[in-house]
């Protein structure tokens, strides 16, 4: 079965459920705004860590080096509890689960400030990672439901730019705003906007329960799916590249505001604005990238985006003047905007229980940025070029790879 009649198969189970009821069916739009806000303010709070790290190794007379852990623990068990969510939702619906989970989000964004010692804060963090992580992976299994494929891309690219954006001005805003309103009203600020986007949700929450919950399944078939989709040859080379492509982004991103400091000197307010480059293409053409994939399919853009992200990796491994680095990081945003809402768009085709589909993608995504930063940190025992050069050589082999893996993602499915 290809997968336009996969799609078709699960687009006439959702129908034989039922029709969607209100205003869901016909005006997704609006709510598909409010997951991408939510999305932003998750990944704004997730990346303004790095560069506040020293001021928060200040606060609480700790290291540094210890407090680099949260990245890593933040994201890694974030995609781990991404495999429970996933199924769940589709147990009992996609609106328990991003309401609940934003909800625990806004709450434990607010008790981090609250933090007296490195290890409250780490603790914290963990238990944000898993409480948070139930609203992007299930809004994307959302509009998996809502939009149909020749329009998936388009709605993917919203998520994915705002994964972006939130990432470079949450670094951004972390290292300008802290020293005006200290750690501890970064995080009170995010929780109290956090606090409106959920009630925006709850006004919307007939929307969200448009996406459907499958049959309650006993948590053996659940397992039991997860082997199923990854002996799925298609399913498994999709997540192989999810991985690979956060592990080369990842590695690269989070270890930039130490790059730009030995580098070039730049101090914190400087790494932050150095940094900002990197959310721009996908907060400026994710949907327009979404658009391009609903077209023209995903066959030729996937390469592109690994060939793109190979090529700003080896242009940093240059020293050259600052003005390019800058510039690198942009392309080196630009190509994970071609590749992960892609990818992302094809993982929602291939299975009728999509919320668990997309837990997986997520548990890929988010093990591989934590395994990427931790590579990156090994490699660099060599020095910025030489670890800059390996991850670049790697992306541009796995472009090399992806021309014959993704020949058949050609065409839209209508």
């Amino acid at each position: 079965m290809d997968h336009h009649d996969r799609d078709s198969e699960y687009a006439n189970q959702r129908q034989a459920r039922g029709p969607a009821q209100g205003p869901a069916a016909s005006e997704p739009e609006g709510l598909l705004r409010l997951l991408a806000a939510a999305t932003f303010l998750i990944f704004f709070q997730a990346f303004m860590i790095p560069p506040i790290r020293p001021a928060l190794a200040r606060a609480f007379s700790s290291t540094t080096g210890t407090l680099a852990l949260a990245v890593p623990a933040y994201l890694i068990l974030y995609g781990v509890a991404s495999m429970v969510w996933g199924p769940l939702s589709d147990r009992i619906g996609r609106a328990r689960v991003i309401l609940g989970s934003m909800t625990a989000f806004v709450a434990l964004t607010a008790a981090t400030a609250a933090a007296g010692s490195g290890g409250w804060f780490l603790t914290a963090r963990i238990l944000t990672a898993f409480g948070a992580s139930g609203v992007v992976p299930i809004g994307m299994a959302l509009l998996g439901d809502l939009f149909p494929y020749a329009r998936r891309g388009h709605a993917l690219g919203w998520l994915f730019g705002a994964m972006a954006g939130g990432t470079a001005v949450g670094s951004t805003v972390g290292a300008l705003t802290e020293p005006l309103i200290g750690w501890q009203g970064l995080f009170l600020a995010v929780a109290a906007t956090g606090a409106a986007v959920l009630a925006l949700l709850w006004a919307r929450r007939s929307q969200l329960a448009a996406g459907h919950g499958g049959a309650p399944r006993p948590w053996r078939a659940v397992a039991a799916g997860y082997l199923q989709l990854l002996r799925d040859r298609r399913a498994a080379r999709t997540y192989t590249y999810v991985l690979i492509n956060a592990v080369l982004h990842s590695g690269i991103y989070t270890w930039l505001g130490v790059y730009f400091h030995q580098q070039y000197g730049l101090g914190e307010i400087g790494i932050g604005l150095a940094l900002l480059g990197y959310g721009i293409p996908g907060f400026a053409l994710g949907p327009l990238i979404g658009r391009l994939a609903d077209r023209y399919g995903r066959a030729r853009l996937i390469p592109a985006g690994l060939a793109t992200t190979g090529i700003a990796a080896l242009t940093l491994a240059v020293h050259l003047p600052i003005l390019v680095p800058a510039l690198a990081l942009t392309v080196l945003s630009l190509g994970f905007d071609l590749t992960q809402p892609l990818l992302a768009g094809i993982l929602t085709t291939v299975s009728a229980n999509r919320g668990q589909a997309m837990g997986l993608n997520a548990f890929t995504l988010f093990v591989g940025f934590g395994l990427g930063s931790l590579i990156f940190q090994a490699v660099m025992a060599q020095g910025f070029p030489a670890a800059l050069t390996g991850y670049g050589l790697a992306a541009l082999i796995a472009a090399a790879a992806a021309i014959p893996t993704f020949a058949t993602e050609t065409v839209s499915l209508t």
